[in-house]
């Protein structure tokens, strides 16, 4: 059976990279900047988009990442649900395009995202954003990377406005309580909204009800070892590989502004 050491998560790391270079390399065929996208489109439901591309990569990710940990789970965007996951203490989570919708119309902000998660937290997240040529990354306690540098959330200035990513009427209630702040756009990734404050461009990202697993896994761990935190507007963290692996209100953030922008979301 796996054990998450050190060693045996750098060497898994490794293999992951390489599995999320290669999926991107997968993607890119089917991108096209600020056109629609070359591949077939549907939607899942009313309004989710899939597209063959998500397909294509869900499909090699999953051949790829069960063969380097055969005992893994799996949990997907673009596979079925297995409840068998829950009976396995480390599980595959997995978005193969975190934002189709911004892939599918040519916008550079998507991402793939690969979480290991062990007893329900994340154990080792890798995150590419292709289109940026931008690979994050993280084990458990040997800190976050980008690009090979090291990414380490530092103070900011008393007086220097929060920069806030979000959802529209999140940020309206943030800032209603949140004083001075500069409201950035809303980065179409929720994976690389939460991983670009981790590499310190966004100080405050909000995330709405109803993200899943797939969604957070990989950033979470990412920005944790960045010296960030995600928690809900309770103060809580994530737990992942639950029966329905959905969460509601998030924010994240820097750990030493975390006790001030969580007050501002709960009054």
């Amino acid at each position: 059976m796996f054990s998450p050491s050190d060693d045996s998560l750098s060497s898994l790391s490794a293999a992951v990279r390489d599995a999320a270079r290669r999926a991107g390399a997968l993607a890119l065929p089917y991108f096209r900047a600020g056109k629609q996208t070359a591949a077939r489109l549907w939607y899942k439901g009313q309004s989710s988009p899939v597209t063959e591309a998500d397909i294509a990569l869900d499909t090699f990710l999953k051949d790829h990442l069960t063969g380097l940990l055969p005992e893994a789970g799996w949990l997907s965007e673009e596979t079925a649900d297995d409840p068998a996951r829950l009976d396995r203490s480390h599980v595959w989570v997995v978005d193969p395009i975190d934002g189709t919708r911004a892939f599918a119309s040519g916008h550079p902000d998507w991402a793939v995202s690969i979480a290991l998660v062990c007893e329900g937290s994340p154990v080792l997240g890798v995150l590419l954003a292709p289109i940026h040529d931008r690979l994050y990354e993280a084990v458990l306690g040997g800190g976050a990377w980008c690009n090979g540098e090291r990414l380490q959330l530092s103070e900011m200035a008393p007086s220097a406005p929060a920069r806030v990513a979000g959802p529209k009427p999140l940020v309206d209630r943030f800032a209603d309580n949140f004083s001075p702040i500069e409201r950035l756009p809303k980065v179409p990734s929720l994976a690389l909204r939460l991983a670009r404050v981790a590499e310190g461009s966004i100080d405050v990202g909000l995330v709405s009800h109803n993200s899943q697993d797939w969604d957070i896994a990989a950033a979470d761990l990412i920005l944790r070892e960045a010296g960030g935190i995600l928690t809900d507007l309770s103060g809580a963290p994530p737990t992942y590989n639950k029966p329905h692996p959905r969460h509601g209100e998030m924010i994240a953030v820097a750990s030493r502004l975390h006790p001030r922008a969580i007050g501002a979301m709960r009054t």
